[in-house]
């Protein structure tokens, strides 16, 4: 999984990156400060594995991982290639889904690139600098598909796709507002619009208005109430906590997070935020060789989550042996799962469950 973190400059960006990466981007107090996108590797925490991990001592123990791009601050223009707009939008393409941070905090020490703090305004911004750049894409394309309408009357339904979500678009709303049916689903694939990438709404707080109780933070709850309007995910974070956070050893972590009455850190609710958006689960194959965990989407069947280990697996599936996680700890050891029958053997329509310990068995 790939996450995109956007804003406009000096909202929070690259300080919110490098805390939740520690892979050291440049943050300073001026735009375009973040020219080329930096990429940060995380692990996704998962106790499963290290209950695991502790279970079978395995010699290579492998967890599931999100990639962060840092990409550089958009300004108003973007579309028209202002700023290092062009650069932004084609780094932006590449990601499964969007970390919008908004600024949510009043700092005179740190300038605002339109000088006020207003997070509407500046969701609006960069919203409307996607939307802008997805018309250009959606014209081009209903060009072509009316030439090709000449010749072949069934893309009459995507014309009218195509010309519902510009329409969309000219009105200032993200491809992402509209519904679309499984057709419809898979013609936008195709087409790849910025606006139709999801988006959590990283609300940059200051540090202490966790104490404080956000429910006081005028400027998170206007991001709330817009994000509901387009069915996105709103986190609170505070990149300053967050920067702070990595510096400590995981017994500080907790006390630190208890002092300010945070059960998580940012970083662990941008995880399940992220995981809960694109619908995501995590099935965990395990042995002496190595303990691992799996991203899938929900939905999957065993074959197709075979095929993520290697297409040989899928090609040549026979059947899934499974037990859930849970039964596997409450019996203590898989000897013990498979005496009280928890051990099932699932065939090619089993849909994988999230926690599925796994042993997929095939013949290539």
């Amino acid at each position: 999984m790939k996450l995109g973190i956007v804003g406009l400059p000096n909202v929070g960006k690259s300080t919110l990156f490098n805390a939740i990466t520690q892979a050291g981007a440049e943050s300073a107090n001026y735009p375009f400060c973040t020219i080329e996108p930096n990429v940060g590797v995380v692990d996704v925490p998962d106790a499963r594995v290290d209950a695991l991990a502790r279970m079978y001592n395995p010699k290579k123990v492998t967890r599931a991982y999100i990639e962060f791009v840092d990409i550089a601050g958009l300004v108003k223009g973007a579309s028209r290639g202002e700023g290092l707009g062009n650069k932004f939008l084609s780094n932006i393409r590449e990601v499964d889904a969007i970390v919008h941070v908004v600024r949510c905090f009043e700092d005179e020490n740190i300038t605002h690139v339109d000088g006020t703090i207003d997070p509407l305004r500046d969701i609006e911004t960069i919203n409307m600098e996607l939307i802008l750049s997805d018309l250009e894409i959606i014209e081009r394309r209903i060009e072509r598909t009316k030439k090709a309408l000449k010749g072949d009357k069934s893309l009459q339904t995507e014309l009218d796709l195509l010309e519902r979500v510009r329409n969309a678009l000219n009105e200032g709303k993200s491809a992402r507002s509209l519904d679309y049916d499984e057709d419809d689903a898979a013609v936008m694939k195709e087409i790849a619009l910025i606006s139709l990438k999801p988006v959590i709404y990283a609300a940059n707080v200051a540090e202490d208005d966790f104490s404080k109780g956000l429910e006081n933070n005028e400027f998170v709850n206007k991001v709330r109430e817009f994000a509901a309007t387009e069915k996105s995910e709103v986190i609170c974070v505070s990149a300053r906590i967050e920067e702070e956070i990595a510096q400590l050893d995981e017994e500080e972590k907790e006390m630190f997070l208890e002092e300010l009455n945070i059960t998580e850190s940012g970083l662990d609710r941008l995880i399940k935020a992220s995981y809960s958006l694109l619908g995501l689960i995590s099935y965990l194959t395990a042995g002496e060789p190595e303990v691992r965990a799996w991203t899938i989407t929900k939905g999957t069947k065993a074959p197709q989550a075979a095929g993520k280990i290697h297409t040989d697996f899928e090609k040549g599936f026979i059947r899934a042996e499974v037990v859930h996680f849970n039964d596997l700890m409450e019996c203590g050891t898989m000897n013990a799962a498979r005496e009280k029958g928890l051990v099932r053997s699932e065939g090619k329509e089993y849909v994988m469950k999230d926690g599925d310990i796994v042993h997929f068995l095939f013949n290539v």
